[in-house]
């Protein structure tokens, strides 16, 4: 993704159910991809990250392609606490 990208609107696909069984799908639009991929790596648990996906355009990353977006020098908004991030991160 280059660094243009991140100001596309985009579309967040997840399963808040952390079990295979999950039956319903949730969807959210965001006026910008930097805003998405920050929802994603910062409000949602690991395991509902690894089985989401993300599009952009015509591009589509899935699971653990986000983070290496939200951890790229072309990402434009700040990130959160490197406190919060670390105990996301445990979950």
């Amino acid at each position: 993704m280059d660094s243009k990208s991140y100001t596309h609107e985009a579309g967040l696909f997840f399963c808040k159910a952390t079990n295979a069984n999950c039956k319903s799908l949730s969807f959210r639009r965001f006026a910008h991809a930097s805003e998405a991929i920050r929802y994603a790596i910062e409000e949602l648990a690991p395991k509902v990250l690894a089985s989401c996906s993300l599009e952009v355009e015509d591009q589509h990353f899935f699971g653990r392609e986000i983070r290496p977006l939200y951890d790229s020098l072309d990402y434009p908004l700040r990130r959160g606490s490197t406190k919060r991030r670390a105990q996301h991160a445990c979950s």
